[in-house]
């Protein structure tokens, strides 16, 4: 039997390709003699550098750039030599997980430290990037990342207007006569699960700005400097779209991305699939396997795994899933490419024990095993 195992990160307690390992462990022993293949899994939020780094041979670079707060921070991305591709993750340099809580505040964090990141890895000879959207502290627009890459964001005074959300209050005029040559030789391919707009009630300020420590106020205001951001855009790049999908992606930055840098916006999960040849796999597999932390309705709508059962039924594969939890509205995974899923939970446990890895290791392990027994004897 020919199994492709494509496992998302159960957050917070165990990575892609650890839980997809464990899980082909369980497979392998009901089946020894199983072709059981593990696939990393991301969306273009956290864990999507190595996922493709390590899907792709590539390697991590470790470098310093400034932090969402503007103190350098230490950080990595990712290289594949071989197609002189660069993977980068926005949250490395302009993330929630590089700040303490009491940090949170858009008015302030910056995706500058994003723009240095992708000269980086031009200066390394890459010609395209990858770059995923997820899990930003920012509300900026991407002008810190276009401000660290030449572009210019002045103020009345002809000066660079001052990093984060505050800079779009200050805004006066742009200039792009500075741009590093190279970022117009680079290709940009954004991965984002989010398809909000910039403004609007469904924009980046007023759906994502509360987690990021925005006041209703704040909101308000910064959803006004972002329409102005938009009107002198349109001076530079007349068909910039603040209402295209994903234009609100990380606070602003898919905006800046597909009309400054000419990016292509594409789902993150798709371009992991076909980055690392999973697609090729389950064409020819037998029975495909993933899962994540949580299943619920909200699975269906972008998420990882919903990505992967969507390959398998387009090769007409069947799908299982398996889930440290199981919402009671999970059902309607059934009608969605899933064909049957699996709580991996044994018995009745505090919730700092369920996430703890090597419990979810094992629970994971164990119940592949058994499904695949179940598999194996009606086979």
């Amino acid at each position: 039997m020919k199994v492709v195992v494509a496992m998302d990160a159960f957050k917070g307690t165990i990575t892609s390709v650890p839980a997809g390992k464990a899980v082909r462990e369980g497979i392998l022993n009901a089946m020894p003699d199983a072709d059981v293949k593990v696939f990393p899994l991301a969306d273009g939020g956290e864990g999507t550098t190595i996922a493709l780094v390590r899907g792709m041979g590539g390697t991590l670079e470790e470098v310093t750039v400034t932090g969402p707060v503007g103190d350098p921070i230490q950080t990595t991305y990712g290289i594949i030599p071989e197609s002189k591709t660069a993977v980068i993750e926005m949250a490395a340099a302009a993330g929630l997980s590089k700040m303490d809580r009491d940090q949170r505040n858009p008015l302030y964090t910056t995706t500058y430290g994003v723009g240095e990141l992708i000269l980086e890895a031009i200066g390394k000879g890459c010609k395209r990037i990858l770059i995923g959207l997820g899990g930003s502290a920012t509300n900026d627009g991407g002008i810190g990342m276009l401000q660290a890459l030449g572009f210019g964001f002045l103020d009345e005074n002809g000066k660079q207007v001052p990093l984060g959300a505050q800079g779009l209050r200050e805004l006066k005029s742009i200039d792009t006569d500075h741009v590093i040559d190279s970022v117009y030789d680079t290709e940009f391919i954004i991965m984002s699960n989010v398809s909000n707009p910039l403004l609007g009630l469904d924009g980046c300020s007023a759906v994502y700005g509360p987690k990021k420590g925005a006041s209703l106020d704040l909101i308000k205001k910064m959803d006004q400097w972002l329409l102005n951001y938009v009107v002198l855009t349109k001076q530079h790049f007349p068909d910039a779209d603040p209402y295209a999908d994903g234009a609100g992606a990380a606070g602003g930055m898919g905006f800046a991305l597909l009309n400054y840098l000419y990016g292509k916006m594409e789902r993150g999960v798709s371009i992991v699939m076909h980055e690392t040849g999973m697609e090729k796999a389950v064409k020819h597999a037998d029975i495909v396997v993933t899962g994540e932390g949580r299943l619920d309705t909200k699975t269906i709508k972008g998420k990882a795994s919903a990505g992967v059962s969507e390959l398998a039924k387009k090769y007409k594969k069947p799908c299982i899933a398996f889930a440290g939890a199981v919402a009671g509205d999970a059902k309607v995974l059934n009608q969605h490419g899933i064909d049957a899923y699996f709580p991996i939970l044994r018995r009745v446990v505090s919730l700092g024990e369920a996430m703890d890895f090597m419990t979810t290791k094992s629970n994971l392990t164990n119940t592949a095993e058994q499904v695949f027994r179940l598999i194996g004897a009606i086979k």
